[in-house]
């Protein structure tokens, strides 16, 4: 192989699985990492000597490994919020759907490697003009500002052409705005993001890349959140709660701004920031009103689908595709602002009522879930393909039974799709293709 090259190679059980031992083993697994790294992970603040790494194999896998910390910054928001404001920073169904589209997003990593990653390591090894070293702070803090400039560009763009906004869109949905939010991600949108990244790839090591584009994403976790107000002259730099809280407002003063992943200067500098000011309304300007995961998915093309066969002439038809959501003919490639609905205050979110007993089941059952689907995470590379599968499409049938029992339906549609998800529960579990990581709980998950 070329000096520096990057080849893909199967991915060993360690590495699935994000364990491994130190850099420089002979294994070549990723580099073990302690809490407090990963603590600081979180929050960008891990610096280049305890985070540049030669080869992309021995780059641990922070997101996987920050799990721990998201369940518990998320009870901590929840006991903030509760002595701030007397009353909790979510709602039992808008936190199952945000959980449940975080799931549904990370499937298609079970099996397929990350296509940031693939194209990434593609154009190093066949274009790359020159190669900066892997151990340079210079080297890594380039990558820094590189990795978040490209997240701006795509944001922006996501935004601003309806075929990208169709994915993105599954990320603002929520009408709540808490760290559950963060975790609502889309399927789709990591298919285009992946080309924003390519520059940087004619001159920027793999394994550098890699950190960055982890830490990129871990750092925009807090900052979804209102328990934080305002974080003094940080505010001028960084991307903070404040910044993004607008970000996922609906009013009008909110819509297309702020785009930053861990910077705002780039919204400073491209004409895009906007500071918060009037109380924030969370959302779509026009609310899905669904906690069905596939629903919130799918819908969006659905809509260009159908707008694309309605509107009149070719030209037309492209622009339907490729301008803004809320372009039509005759008006500016982003629409008209005055089409924007007007916030009065009194916007109530979707929130269906859903006996005690029926929210209890549904965190029960979830909590089932996510059990299941963290000793997916853990097993993958010692499981066939069917199996995996079968495990993926059992998954994806809970969620959306999940989200159908939350919204309550008057129809029976939703209680008979979650007696038959039970029932082929307990046929797959019986036979050996599901496993709990507590084999204690077998019992009681049969009952």
């Amino acid at each position: 192989r070329a000096p520096g090259s990057v080849h893909l190679q199967p991915r060993s059980a360690a590495q699935r699985g994000g364990g491994g031992r130190a850099m420089g083993s002979e294994a070549g697994g990723p580099r073990a990492t302690a809490p407090g790294q990963q603590l600081r992970a979180l929050f960008y603040v891990l610096p280049p000597g305890e985070s540049s790494f030669r080869t992309v194999e021995e780059v641990p896998d922070y997101v996987e490994k920050s799990i721990p910390f998201f369940i518990a910054f998320i009870g901590l928001e929840f006991a903030v919020s509760w002595v701030q404001k007397r009353k909790l920073s979510g709602r039992i169904n808008d936190g199952i759907s945000s959980l449940s589209l975080g799931i549904l997003s990370r499937l298609p990593d079970v099996l397929f490697r990350s296509v940031d990653l693939i194209s990434y390591i593609y154009v190093w090894n066949n274009y790359r003009l020159f190669e900066l070293p892997w151990d340079s702070p210079w080297t890594w803090y380039l990558t820094l500002l590189g990795v978040d400039f490209a997240y701006y560009c795509f944001h922006r763009i996501s935004h601003e052409v309806n075929i990208l906004w169709a994915a993105h869109q599954v990320h603002h949905s929520s009408e709540d705005y808490n760290l559950f939010t963060a975790l609502r991600q889309s399927v789709l949108q990591k298919y285009t993001s992946w080309i924003f990244n390519l520059p940087m790839a004619l001159f920027i090591p793999p394994s550098v890349f890699a950190v960055h584009l982890q830490f990129n994403l871990l750092y925009q976790f807090w900052i979804h959140t209102e328990v934080i107000t305002n974080l003094g002259p940080l505010e001028w730099i960084l991307n903070t709660p404040s910044h993004h809280r607008v970000h996922h407002g609906r009013n009008p003063y909110c819509i297309d701004k702020n785009y930053g992943g861990t910077f705002i200067i780039w919204d400073r500098i491209f004409g895009t920031f906007e500071a918060e000011d009037a109380k924030v309304v969370y959302g779509l300007t026009h609310p899905v009103n669904s906690f069905d995961p596939i629903m919130l998915q799918l819908r969006p093309l659905a809509h260009i689908w159908n707008t694309f066969w309605a509107t009149p002439g070719f030209c037309n038809k492209l622009s339907v595709i490729f301008k803004g959501p809320g372009w039509g003919p005759g008006k500016p490639r982003l629409g008209l602002p005055e089409e924007i609905p007007v916030i009065t205050g009194k916007e109530v979110p979707f929130n269906p009522s859903v006996p005690a007993y029926l929210n209890c089941y549904a965190v029960v059952h979830f909590a089932v879930i996510m059990d299941l689907y963290t000793e997916l995470l853990g097993t993958v590379t010692m499981l066939s393909q069917e199996t995996i599968l079968l495990r993926i499409g059992f998954i994806i049938l809970s969620l959306t039974s999940f989200g159908l029992l939350m919204e309550n339906r008057q129809d029976t549609k939703s209680g008979i799709l979650e007696i038959m998800r039970c029932l082929v529960f307990i046929g797959v579990y019986k036979l050996g293709y599901l496993r709990s990581q507590f084999s204690s709980l077998c019992y009681a998950y049969e009952v």
